[in-house]
């Protein structure tokens, strides 16, 4: 992955970690018919790839994503068809979906502008770090549409609650980054300049940690979303198991009795 050169986002890797960004930070980053597929398929890929231990979505030019854009999607949008529709909004779901499915942790840096579909990437994401200025709405509602988009009735209510969601929703208002962290969305609120480092470092923990663990958490976080409780406690049972026939799990152990720190290396 370190080769792939993406056309329409910003890609790099800083050792074990991935950073996407999306492009044209002068209209605060929006998305295209182009850039929803090419983010897609880079998440699909990615479960391929265990080089690549965390990905780490970041801000560009002060703005994490405006969303759709107003000229290459919705305006095209209005000459099409229920199939032709349809196909997009498949498109938008297939991304998120990918999101979830990419075994790696998904960490969010969220700065100013996060709307519209750059607000399901970045509630779609594992962990989501912010600034004070980051304002995030899910404005659906505002350009008449409902607020059940690429998963946000399924996904919103699990982060902040269902009362929450709900005005956010209904309303399409901004959440400011003080409720955002308040209510459970942000994980924590850094300085600006602070934001892709915290981001980074955080990423970087990840990837040190047992990487095979983290896939096997992230894998029960969304499965158990189905599951009874039973269901759940044996589903975890049964992955706890597997992980303790990694190295890592022994590792940790002999760490341990030597009164050393465990180094991880995700088999």
């Amino acid at each position: 992955m370190q080769d792939f050169q993406p056309t329409h986002f910003n890609w790099r890797v800083d050792g074990g970690v991935g950073v996407i960004s999306l492009a044209r930070p002068e209209r605060k980053n929006p998305l295209t018919f182009d850039s929803y597929a090419e983010l897609r398929d880079l998440f699909r890929a990615l479960a391929s790839y265990d080089v690549i231990k965390v990905v780490v979505i970041a801000s560009n030019g002060g703005n994490f994503s405006s969303g759709g854009d107003v000229h290459d999607i919705i305006g095209p949008l209005l000459a099409r068809d229920m199939k032709g529709l349809l196909a997009f909004t498949r498109l938008t779901g297939d991304l998120v979906k990918a999101m979830r499915g990419c075994p790696q942790p998904i960490i969010a840096a969220v700065d100013g502008v996060c709307v519209g579909a750059g607000a399901m990437i970045a509630l779609f994401a594992d962990l989501r770090i912010a600034t004070p200025e980051a304002r995030t709405a899910f404005l659906f509602a505002r350009v008449g549409l409902a607020g059940c988009d690429m998963g946000a009735c399924a996904m919103l209510p699990r982060v902040v609650g269902h009362g929450r969601a709900a005005e956010l929703l209904f309303t399409g208002r901004a959440m400011s980054a003080d409720e955002g962290e308040r209510w459970g969305f942000f994980n924590r609120i850094v300085a600006a300049d602070m934001l892709e480092r915290e981001a980074l470092s955080l990423a970087e923990s990840l990837a040190a940690g047992p990487t095979f663990a983290h896939m096997m958490t992230k894998t029960m976080l969304n499965q158990e979303w189905s599951m009874t409780l039973d269901q759940a406690i044996e589903a975890e049972a049964q992955a706890q198991a597997i992980c303790m026939q990694t190295h890592d799990f022994r590792r940790a152990y002999e760490a341990f009795v030597a009164k050393q720190r465990p180094q991880f290396s995700g088999d």
